[in-house]
């Protein structure tokens, strides 16, 4: 019976020995869960701080060093763009295989200055006559693909530019923009 107490015994030792070895390695998986998860926080922080610019190690400049900066940094900002549309829209029409065909033009100009807009007023006679003279000289085939739209629109900036530059000495507008464009 002493053989068998004693068999007991190392079973239960053996069964205690398995369990503790079962929640301990329990206790590790969740430590290194806990671990990696700790590590993922830390990077995740030191990065963003670092795309912030926390880490930048550049010295304060010194006073005059800043004072240049500052006169460097006067430089004028953009003005906001002012639309300036023209009325009424343009219409050319042409002659293709003995049929007529029509195009209509809105445009809009896109300018940074206020100024301008006083001189595109007192202008427009001159503009729009060099704009219906370049329509005019467009062939109806090329208008009718992408690039030939494109090359108008910029044909267009330059006519305008040209104008602008003799009446009052500079360009004026940035941009000829085409609101509504039908051809038929």
């Amino acid at each position: 019976m002493a053989d068998n107490d004693r068999k007991d015994l190392d079973d239960d030792e053996e069964n205690s020995a398995e369990d503790q070895e079962k929640t301990g390695g329990g206790k590790k998986k969740w430590i290194i869960i806990g671990v990696v998860a700790l590590l993922l926080i830390v990077v995740s922080v030191v990065g963003t701080l670092f795309l912030l610019g926390t880490f930048d190690e550049s010295e304060p400049a010194a006073e005059g060093e800043e004072v240049a900066a500052a006169e460097e940094a006067e430089v004028p900002a953009i003005q906001p763009a002012i639309y300036y549309p023209l009325k009424p829209e343009f219409v050319t029409n042409y002659e293709v295989r003995g049929r007529q065909r029509y195009m209509q033009v809105e445009m809009s100009f896109m300018l940074r200055d206020n100024d301008v807009v006083a001189a595109i007023e007192l202008h427009m006679p001159a503009i729009r006559n060099a704009l219906v003279m370049l329509m005019r000289g467009q062939s109806y085939e090329e208008l009718q693909t992408a690039e030939g739209k494109e090359l108008l629109r910029q044909q267009a900036l330059l006519k305008v530019q040209e104008v602008l530059q003799q009446e009052i000495g500079k360009p004026g507008i940035e941009q000829v923009l085409f609101t509504n464009l039908v051809l038929q």
